[in-house]
């Protein structure tokens, strides 16, 4: 590896590092620390970080998902209800992302930012609004595979656009309209959207989005990042976690919708990249 690959692969570990660290303290994915640090390190257009994202933080789930299985907090027909149409859709905002002008997807992702910061307000109260259910099965009846059906569809599209995992949308689905127990909830979420997730991913891959060369870096800080923000999240109050990363996620967002349209046509000079 060349000075340049050790020196970019040690920026993406602490890149990965900041991201693991956010979903471990908040139970959100980190794709939305990564993506806006990936397009400001290395300059990578909005479409590129969000398939490097995608592609970093499938294989991190996977480790997840083994975890919250081998505890039994997680559901395969639930899961399976939901990866069946997400993995279809993941495709479909892949390409729907890579067709999209710069500023157009830049100001997608803020509006995305800002959605995932009123759910991270809004977690603590999930309980409160969710129907009636039994809390240790996923899908057992007509409305709840409709439920999870529509869930795969519409989080497989964002997840495949917006390079995250989608399981800050799947996961609160199923406590508000499923009545599912929190954890079994993170647990089926994480597991549907491995395959979702890849389908996106290979589908970046395939277009050119992702940028493989910094992969080992974000994956290796993603891991370590993940434990190290599960364990400090022990030991910091919930509410004041939530507060200060919705502080920041609501500026970042702001910032990205004013992202400015292009003058002319011709737009800007592409920076080499990773």
């Amino acid at each position: 590896m060349s000075g340049n690959g050790v020196r970019h692969n040690a920026q993406a570990a602490l890149i990965g590092l900041l991201a693991g660290a956010f979903g471990g303290l908040v139970g959100l994915g980190g794709g939305v620390v990564m993506i806006p640090l990936l397009v400001h390190t290395f300059r990578l257009s909005q479409v590129r970080a969000n398939g490097t994202s995608l592609a970093a933080v499938v294989v991190s789930g996977i480790a997840g998902a083994a975890t919250y299985a081998r505890f039994g907090s997680a559901d395969l027909w639930g899961a399976l209800l939901l990866a069946a149409p997400a993995m279809a859709t993941a495709n479909l905002g892949a390409r729907f992302a890579h067709a999209l002008p710069e500023w157009k997807l830049k100001r997608a992702f803020g509006a995305f930012l800002l959605f995932t910061t009123v759910l991270l307000l809004a977690r603590p109260y999930l309980n409160a609004l969710a129907v009636s259910g039994t809390g240790g099965a996923v899908g057992t009846s007509g409305a709840g595979i409709a439920v999870l059906l529509a869930t795969g569809i519409f989080t497989g599209f964002l997840s495949g656009m917006m390079g995250v995992g989608g399981g800050s949308i799947m996961a609160p689905a199923m406590v508000v309209f499923l009545g599912v127990g929190q954890h079994l909830a993170q647990g089926t979420s994480l597991l549907a959207m491995v395959p979702t997730g890849t389908v996106g991913a290979w589908t970046h891959f395939r277009l050119g989005n992702v940028a493989v060369s910094i992969l080992p870096g974000l994956l290796a800080g993603i891991f370590l990042g993940s434990s190290l923000g599960a364990w400090i999240a022990h030991l910091l109050p919930d509410a004041a976690l939530r507060a200060v990363f919705a502080v920041v996620q609501t500026w970042l967002g702001l910032r990205y919708l004013r992202t400015p349209a292009p003058a002319g046509k011709s737009g800007t000079a592409k920076t080499p990249q990773p």
